[in-house]
């Protein structure tokens, strides 16, 4: 407005100027000062302008900075995650490997029923205040549970091995009878059937059935299938363990050397071959070497 006012008084009659050469001093004046005044404003507002556009960058660095600070936080926070999951992932496993070995164990050490009970968990209690936990608390006590799964797992192998050997020892030593029927001529000294006097007898007589089953009273290789003079048709086994077992007198061998028997398994049927006065079982057992009583043996039930 002040420019406009300015411009008319230029576009004024000369006579005027003429007659009133101070007016036209002070117009020229007042148009210095409103340039100069509309100068300084565009100059202030362009000063401010500029002040606000670097706070806002100022402000969006900040903003891009705490977003970046989010999206690395929450990355941190998945690995996290995804580590905890990968470690409960393989502590399922060995937890689930260590309640299969429990079982097999249970079964060979032939625990009661319901003794250890590996399909529920083991009840606990407590009445202590809890608390939320922190991340690096909870690998910790993943590490440690760890740490004692592996000792566990451990004894538990050994456990598990000597189990197995006990159970194996059980298998090949000799138990119950190899034959059905009952002993007629027992270990020792005896009078000799055939009337030649006394004599020590290595084993003992079974009086059974021509054609029953002879079994074997362990599990062992055989050693010997054959004719053996004066024993007729033998079966030897070695049971590995120091124990040897001898079947003879038998109408035939189901079994020859080499065959890998099992305590129980049918090896021949019992007859009367060689020196023998009727159908019989002539039993022996060798423990290194020496024969022993087969009697002892034979009350005991294999589980």
């Amino acid at each position: 407005m002040n420019v406009i006012i300015a411009a008319k008084f230029l576009r004024a009659p000369k006579k005027l100027a003429f007659d009133q050469p101070k007016v036209a001093g002070i117009a020229l004046g007042a148009i210095a000062l409103v340039l100069a005044t509309a100068f300084g404003l565009g100059y202030l507002a362009r000063g401010a302008n500029g002040a606000a556009l670097q706070e806002i960058a100022r402000m969006q660095s900040q903003l891009d900075a705490q977003a970046l600070e989010l999206t690395q936080a929450r990355e941190e926070a998945q690995r996290e995650v995804n580590a905890i999951a990968a470690r409960v992932g393989e502590l399922q496993a060995q937890a689930n490997r260590l309640n299969a070995l429990g079982d097999r164990l249970t079964r060979v050490g032939k625990l009661k029923d319901g003794e250890f009970n590996f399909g529920e968990l083991p009840g606990q209690g407590g009445g202590e205040a809890a608390g939320d936990v922190a991340s690096g608390d909870l690998l910790a006590s993943l590490d440690q549970l760890q740490a004692q799964f592996d000792h566990s797992g451990r004894q538990l192998n050994v456990l598990e091995a000597l189990l197995f050997d006990q159970d194996l020892d059980a298998k090949r030593t000799p138990a119950g009878m190899p034959a059905p029927g009952y002993i007629v001529s027992g270990y020792g000294n005896r009078n000799d059937p055939f009337g030649r006097g006394r004599a020590h007898h290595m084993g003992i007589d079974i009086d059974a059935n021509s054609g029953d089953p002879i079994t074997s009273a362990a599990d062992g290789v055989v050693s010997y299938s054959g004719w053996r003079n004066g024993y007729g048709n033998t079966i030897e086994i070695d049971h590995g363990n120091g124990f040897k077992t001898l079947y003879a007198h038998n109408a035939a061998n189901l079994v020859k050397a080499g065959d890998v028997v099992r305590a129980g398994q049918l090896i021949g049927k019992v007859g009367s071959t060689g020196r023998s006065t009727g159908s019989h079982l002539h039993f022996e057992i060798m423990l290194d070497g020496r024969q022993v009583n087969p009697r002892q043996y034979l009350d005991k039930v294999r589980g």
